[in-house]
């Protein structure tokens, strides 16, 4: 009977062992998609980061006197509002990991581009901003057309 016992025990150590090793071949399986989660968290904490700077413009925590909200042009107004909500609303979406939350970020990349480069009169035109804005536009392409190649249909 200890010979069973025995034999029983060795099986059900070798059940563990194979569903550990395949557990952690799934793991490796869904590495680029884990990657791609990542990078939209980290994202969401910039996204939030920069809809409270927005915010904190809006409300007169940053800047001089001179750079007060009610002193600047309707348009820098009007940016710095939309800003101030669809950065907040993207960096909810991207936490998340939803569709929708990559959609929202990707209207606040290319609205911000759009408007740095062909409206130079409401941010500056500062060209630093649209490279990193490029930059993050083509890892997450790139991450994303990794981790979807990880599930072909």
């Amino acid at each position: 009977m200890s010979d069973t016992s025995a034999r029983d025990q060795a099986r059900d150590n070798a059940i563990s062992a194979n569903a550990m090793s395949s557990e952690r071949i799934e793991a490796d399986d869904n590495a680029w998609t884990r990657r791609l989660v990542l990078f939209l968290r980290i994202m969401a904490v910039v996204s939030i980061a920069k809809g409270l700077f927005h915010w904190a413009q809006v409300t007169g925590f940053v800047g001089s006197a001179e750079d007060a909200f009610e002193n600047q042009s309707m348009a820098w107004q009007t940016a710095t509002v939309y800003f101030a909500v669809i950065e907040l609303v993207a960096a909810v979406g991207l936490w998340l990991a939803t569709p929708w939350g990559a959609v929202v970020w990707l209207t606040t990349v290319v609205s911000m581009a759009v408007i740095e480069m062909m409206f130079p009169g409401i941010y500056g035109g500062n060209l630093t901003v649209v490279a990193f804005e490029a930059l993050m536009l083509a890892a997450y392409l790139a991450l994303a057309w990794m981790a979807a190649r990880e599930r072909p249909p």
